[in-house]
């Protein structure tokens, strides 16, 4: 399993966005920051004929009961091979314009390197 923002194996990033490298129905995961005391939420766009989204969890890492911020994690898993585009925009709900932008560039192998 691929994961950004810990231990991570075929990610680079470029020009704006970061490359993903995936294999065909594995799971790879994709970790952001959320302060959710802020109205914060991450917002995932995406082709779901390609890519499909498979968990999203959320992990407090807050130590007091009047702050709620930590890691969420979108598991997702490539179902077309090929180069896919992954955009999550950070959200308040209100707010009409993203506070934030993170573009992934998923490039799903038919199978893994044998």
């Amino acid at each position: 399993m691929n994961s950004v923002g810990q231990h991570t194996a075929g990610i680079s990033e470029g020009q704006g966005s970061r490359a993903i490298d995936a294999v065909l129905g594995q799971a790879f995961s994709i970790l952001l920051w959320e302060d959710r005391t802020r109205g914060e939420q991450w917002v995932p766009s995406y082709n779901t004929k390609a890519l499909a989204l498979v968990d999203d969890r959320f992990l407090r890492v807050a130590g007091n009961n009047a702050v709620e911020n930590g890691q969420r994690t979108f598991e997702f898993q490539g179902v077309l091979p090929g180069t896919h585009e992954l955009v999550f925009e950070k959200r308040m709900g209100w707010k009409f314009t993203a506070e934030d932008r993170r573009i992934f560039l998923v490039q799903v192998a038919p199978t893994g390197k044998g």
